[in-house]
């Protein structure tokens, strides 16, 4: 079924200085060449795992699930997928508002644009309890959708990866141990799927990212665990490669972490702080993949870079991108890339404390214009804010949705957009930054 969504003509516009008056306060710990951290999305409900995409004209995109009510859509049953566009390089938002409506809730978005218009904006998420995929385009900035299913099943699917490159989409979920990647050769107007890893082995599987390069090959990047025991069995981190538009699969083998953290006495489901691996490549079709791993089960884990040349028939080793300390946890990474050599890393650990048995967390960001090779110094993008008790001098207590994002814009900027929070249920906000 194929629906469309229009935005008013003339929604207001909130100007930066407004929403940082309303909503955050200055930073005592300012981020050179960054602005200031200030809140984005409803100022209502909890808003989390935010996605992030710039285009080639000035547009910034963030896209959000709103928990709670949303005044304009009395249709709307939380969480509703939520859309915030930028006109001028993330100076000034709009107003946020629902992308559809739904009756089932909308979870785990993804916003991405074409790399070959540099215009045309793709967005997926799940709804009917998790077991449709959904994948809309915009080519008027956001303003109007064309809306189509990629996948439907009887069983509930997790996180769909998205990556586009002119008429080929590609969106990867999974249904249990399957990953699958649903391709469509039209715009997103017809989808097929094929299996990953046809027999569904190695364990549990989790999307985390994806990218298409120069010459038309795709790439995912995911983790597989075993879900039942996963406090004591490691996780494998993979990444998959299709020379024939999405039809079949290899798979290499990046890395083994040890078994996640566990962090029940947040809420948290299981392998929340588990191993998560975020993949781009640059215009030279370099691929770049930064992950999360551990050397023990339930132990701390690092945050990791590797890139490859040969279209992901070989990595470098990995190479540790954080200064912080061994007994500081690692999680949720991030990257984006630009032009040849361009790449720009963030994640969030826990080097800062309240006190020694209280860790709290901050997001800190890297980049290089040489592929990795040498890197920026950390800046620490994250900061004090009045008005939130979750949020201390010294960090946040404790991420707010499994995953956040990152982008480069037209002027070689960086963005970041990601989520803080009490704990792992609620409450919590979306936040957002940029610089260079």
């Amino acid at each position: 079924m194929v629906l469309r969504s229009s935005r008013a003509v003339g929604v207001q516009k909130f100007a930066i200085w407004l929403l940082v008056a309303l909503s955050t306060a200055p930073a005592a710990l300012a981020v050179p060449n960054f602005t200031q951290q200030q809140r984005v999305g409803y100022t209502t409900g909890d808003q989390w795992e935010p996605a992030l995409a710039a285009d080639g004209h000035g547009h910034i995109y963030i896209l959000f699930p709103q928990y709670g009510a949303v005044s304009d859509c009395p249709a709307c049953t939380s969480p509703t997928i939520s859309l915030m566009v930028s006109n001028d390089n993330g100076v000034s938002w709009e107003a946020p508002h629902p992308l559809f409506s739904s009756s089932t809730g909308q979870f785990d978005p993804q916003i991405v644009v074409d790399p070959v218009d540099h215009q045309t904006v793709y967005a997926s998420w799940l709804q009917n309890n998790k077991r449709d995929v959904m994948v809309a385009r915009s080519q008027d900035f956001g303003s109007s959708w064309y809306l189509s299913a990629a996948a439907s099943g009887r069983d509930d699917a997790d996180k769909p990866v998205l990556t586009v490159h002119g008429a080929d989409v590609y969106v990867g979920f999974n249904h249990e141990q399957n990953f699958l990647v649903a391709a469509s050769h039209d715009y997103a107007q017809t989808f097929a799927s094929a299996a990953v890893n046809p027999g569904a082995e190695p364990g549990w599987s989790l999307a985390g990212g994806a990218t298409v390069d120069a010459t038309g090959n795709v790439y995912f990047s995911w983790t597989a665990y075993a879900r039942q025991e996963s406090s004591s069995h490691p996780v494998g981190v993979y990444v998959s490669r299709s020379a024939d538009s999405g039809r079949t699969w290899s798979t290499v083998l990046l890395d083994v972490s040890g078994a996640p953290l566990d962090c029940s006495a947040e809420g948290c489901e299981a392998g929340y702080l588990g191993a998560q691996v975020a993949l781009a490549s640059d215009a030279a079709g370099t691929l770049y993949a930064l992950w999360n791993a551990g050397a023990t089960n339930g132990g701390r884990e690092r945050m990791y870079f590797s890139s490859s040349t040969t279209g992901g028939a070989s990595w470098s080793a990995k190479a540790g991108v954080s200064s912080a300390d061994d007994q500081t946890e690692h999680c949720f990474p991030a990257v984006a890339a630009g032009a040849a050599g361009d790449v720009r890393i963030a994640w969030m650990d826990t080097r800062n404390r309240a006190m020694p048995d209280q860790p709290l967390w901050n997001v800190f960001q890297r980049s290089s214009s040489n592929g990795g090779a040498t890197w920026s110094a950390e800046s620490q993008l994250s900061g004090p804010v009045r008005g939130y008790d979750y949020i201390l001098p010294e960090g946040f207590r404790f991420p707010f949705g499994d995953y956040f994002s990152i982008a480069i814009d037209n002027l070689g900027t960086t963005h970041v957009v990601w989520g803080e929070g009490r704990n792992f249920k609620s409450p919590g906000s979306i936040w957002y930054v940029r610089g260079r």
